[in-house]
């Protein structure tokens, strides 16, 4: 169990104590507790279940922060032989809040394209919180094309409140350089797929999250706001943040039902922030095997299915009210 634990984790925590207390007594008294171990043991995994089976779109939100939760580098090196990273936009800097590399999913090369948060706070510092500027949606452009180029397929992980709003950032385009992506990224001549691995926010996931497929770990959101801000903007206060997490329909579960999303990825019972390993095996199969559908559908059937997903994605109704003549 992380130690980094959030509140509605504490009941696991506590069994958890317990089972170490009595196997530290059972290793220092010689005395026979097996049964007991046992039975805590299966207690703590049937709460773990009851509790992630149950979480509010809130609680949901807060495992997709968790600052153990694996991150696009993380998952690389997990998932991915020979990984290379590349690095710099050809126009200003290297925005380390994207990465960008080559190396083999299986036999197959791959591009992968993610944010990166980083794990302590200077990590972070470094890279942003993973808010990345317009420089790092260039960056990501440029790999994908050069991909496209060489005829290899695409992996997106999506992990980002937003892209960075600040100044900086507006000087030098990044509203422009999303939206060039989002063009962009419709008509790559490549297989694409997209993950949600953490928080999917605002254009800075649609940044990178246009392709043929789009999975989400069970514990993640994917949303046009952070509830922080849909609630200031709402109600005046981020204090709602709940009640805002509810109205955006932001869980992968909900957003499976609206048909916005492909496929939700399950992660092991006590969650991706505490089992990277098992997290990292259960994703790198959901990967495979949409990537294996994928390779096998010709360029121009891809590029059409590709472009009917999006326009498929919301509706309207449209009424005329009769007027008396």
């Amino acid at each position: 169990m992380s130690i980094n634990v959030l509140p509605f984790e504490q009941p696991i925590l506590e069994l958890g104590k317990r089972i170490r207390e009595l196997e530290d007594f059972q290793a220092s008294r010689g005395v026979d507790l097996s049964a007991s171990i046992r039975e805590l043991r299966s207690r703590q995994e049937q709460l773990a279940r009851e509790i992630y089976a149950n979480l509010t779109p809130w609680q949901r939100v807060q495992l997709a922060r968790h600052l153990n939760r694996p991150t696009t580098l993380d998952l690389a090196a997990d998932i991915l032989e020979g990984f290379v990273e590349l690095h710099g936009d050809r126009l200003f800097a290297d925005d380390k809040a994207l990465v960008c590399g080559f190396g083999k999913l299986d036999s197959q090369t791959v591009l992968l394209v993610g944010h990166q948060k980083g794990r302590d706070t200077a990590e972070r510092l470094e890279r942003n919180w993973a808010l990345a500027h317009a420089e790092g949606y260039r960056k990501a452009l440029h790999k994908m094309q050069l991909a496209a180029r060489f005829n290899i397929p695409i992996l997106t992980f999506i992990d980002t409140a937003g892209a960075y709003p600040g100044i900086g950032a507006e000087e030098r385009g990044v509203a422009h350089a999303i939206a060039l992506n989002l063009h962009e990224m419709s008509r790559l001549p490549v297989p694409i797929v997209c993950t949600v691995i953490g928080e999917g926010g605002s254009g800075g996931a649609l940044g990178i999250g246009v392709g043929d497929r789009l999975l989400m770990l069970q514990n993640t959101y994917y949303s046009v706001i952070t509830p922080e801000g849909c609630a200031a903007i709402l109600w005046k206060t981020a204090e709602k943040k709940e009640d805002a997490a509810r109205a955006l329909k932001l869980t992968p579960q909900e957003l499976l039902e609206l048909g916005i999303v492909d496929q939700v990825v399950p992660e092991p019972v006590c969650g991706a922030h505490n089992d990277r390993e098992n997290t990292s095996k259960i994703l790198k199969q959901y990967l495979i095997q949409n990537l294996n559908e994928l390779l096998h559908i010709p360029v121009d059937i891809l590029l059409e299915r590709r472009y009917e997903k999006y326009r498929r994605i919301g509706f309207f109704e449209e009424s005329i009210e009769s007027a008396d003549l």
